[in-house]
């Protein structure tokens, strides 16, 4: 393409953009555009929040030049399961995000959404976060509104009516579409009717259905089955949360899995999946209560069964319990302290954290990382094509994906164990999720798409987080872009707030 072509080009996608505006060359790069396709190298023109040129670009006096140093120049991240609004208002730098690339996050996860939506995002517009967020509309949060505290049932007609109304507003806010969280109450309580019918509102909105099923460990192959019953049942794209085999007497049947969901595609189901690239997931202590036959802490096949099938008694790290010496003690290190037996140790603990949520709240209970995933299946999990990537994190907290998701996937997945190339990981983390959940003009270096990019060192981009320093930034992610402003450089938030609502459209 000429240069004056470009430049009418960038003259007609650069809405907005004030007369004498400068735009930014960003030259000497490796472009990986997000499509999938090889690294190429060109040059980035920005004017204003938009992509106006990509090529073999001349400097022109308006522009402001940078160089990339042969580095790699990528669409910025889309966290497709995020918990990083956590906090937003009093954090809007979102350090743990942008540090890692993260440029648009989508939250409202696992059923639970900021309520109303439209409060949420007009919130957004008026006190600006670092990076954008979209949101899905959490089915628990709709069901605990109709319900109230009388959930522990399934719900009535006029009560999936009220649901369903209440949906559909949040639809129309912009929601991308509707999240379940069916291991954690209220939504445990639904039945499949009732998640069916809020599924088919969202499919005819051109929503998605994103899932935390009902059962990551014992009733792990019915919950599968439950989700491409939804799915094929609505007519809607189902997007499986934080896929994983957690449970000791289910690893390796990573191929197992892949071909029960490509077996659904194959009748005409959408189904895809996000994952996050660790061995341990992260949740409430008094969670693992659920699992317990009719939730009776005092019934010790319960501990046994958590202790010996689903982790460790070195497997479940404790933060925030007023019981540990210091955070990140184990089961196994109690048991030592106390001298007594694993199962013991687990029922007493979660009996005085069940205690002090009681006299407290939730928001005073202890939390806890499972180690409960094995290598052998996160590779095929993660290599599979209709995988996106995602940290299911948040601003702070225990578990080190907050801040250290993505660069973990490009720098030891990609890189040391080579499980996918490095244009392919980079299209799960940007096209491939803004294709899989409906976000527009977002996740490709192209003209006219919003100027969201991460330059970054292929060669040392590693994650830094860990358990015991979980607030650890990621090296080698050089500079962060949102909608055209720098948001991040030299190892550090540059203050600036320029991310959007991102709505379904």
């Amino acid at each position: 393409m000429s240069s004056r072509l470009q430049a009418l080009l960038a003259v007609a996608i650069c809405s907005g953009c004030g007369a004498g505006q400068a735009s930014t060359l960003i030259a000497n790069v490796r472009v990986i555009d997000g499509s999938g396709s090889p690294a190429r190298s060109a040059s980035v023109r920005v004017d204003g929040n938009r992509i106006t040129a990509v090529g073999k670009l001349e400097t022109e006096p308006a522009d402001e030049l940078i160089d990339g140093a042969g580095l790699v120049l990528a669409p910025g991240f889309i966290d497709a399961h995020s918990h990083h609004d956590t906090g937003i208002a009093d954090s809007p730098q979102a350090l743990a995000a942008v540090s890692q690339g993260i440029t648009t996050a989508v939250v409202g996860q696992d059923g639970f959404h900021a309520w109303p939506l439209q409060q949420f995002f007009d919130a957004l517009r008026q006190q600006p976060a670092a990076l954008n967020f979209a949101s899905m509309a959490g089915h628990s949060t709709l069901r605990s509104r109709v319900m109230e505290d009388d959930y522990r049932r399934p719900s009535s007609d006029a009560e999936i009516g009220a649901m369903l109304a209440m949906l559909a507003e949040e639809l129309e806010a912009g929601a991308l579409g509707l999240s379940s969280g069916l291991e954690y109450d209220p939504g445990s309580f639904a039945d499949t009717r009732e998640l069916l019918a809020l599924a088919k509102i969202a499919a005819g909105e051109s929503g998605v259905y994103q899932t935390h099923i009902r059962s990551e460990d014992q009733y792990f192959w019915e919950a599968v089955d439950e989700a491409v019953h939804i799915g094929r049942g609505a007519q809607v794209p189902v997007i499986i949360s934080h896929i994983k085999l957690a449970m000791n007497s289910y690893w390796g049947q990573a191929q197992r899995l892949l071909e029960v969901l490509d077996s659904a595609r194959d009748s005409g189901v959408d189904i895809s999946a996000d994952i996050y690239p660790y061995d341990a997931w992260n949740t409430s202590f008094l969670w693992l209560e659920t699992l317990f036959p009719e939730r009776d802490l005092n019934r010790r096949e319960g501990a046994a069964y958590i202790l010996n099938e689903m982790l460790s008694p070195e497997g479940i790290l404790i933060f925030g319990h007023p019981a540990l010496p210091r955070d990140g003690m184990t089961i196994a290190d109690m048991a030592a302290l106390r001298e007594q037996d694993h199962e013991t140790v687990l029922i007493e603990l979660l009996k005085q954290d069940a205690a002090t949520v009681r006299e407290k709240g939730e928001e005073a209970g202890a939390s806890m990382l499972g180690v409960a995933m094995h290598e052998q299946d996160i590779e095929p999990l993660m290599a599979w094509r209709h995988t996106v990537i995602c940290s299911d994190g948040g601003l702070s907290g225990p578990h080190p994906r907050g801040f250290g998701a993505f660069a973990r996937v490009l720098g030891y997945y990609s890189r040391q164990r080579e499980v996918m190339p490095l244009e392919t990981a980079v299209h799960k983390m940007t096209a491939l999720t803004a294709s899989k959940l409906g976000i527009r003009s977002r996740g490709l270096i192209r003209p006219g798409f919003y100027a969201d990019l991460v330059l970054f060192d292929p060669d040392l981009v590693a994650d830094r987080a860990t358990a015991v320093e979980p607030l650890k930034v990621s090296a080698g992610i050089e500079q962060v872009w949102v909608n055209g402003k720098v948001v991040y450089e030299n190892g550090a938030v540059t203050g600036a707030l320029p991310g959007v609502p991102v709505l379904r459209q």
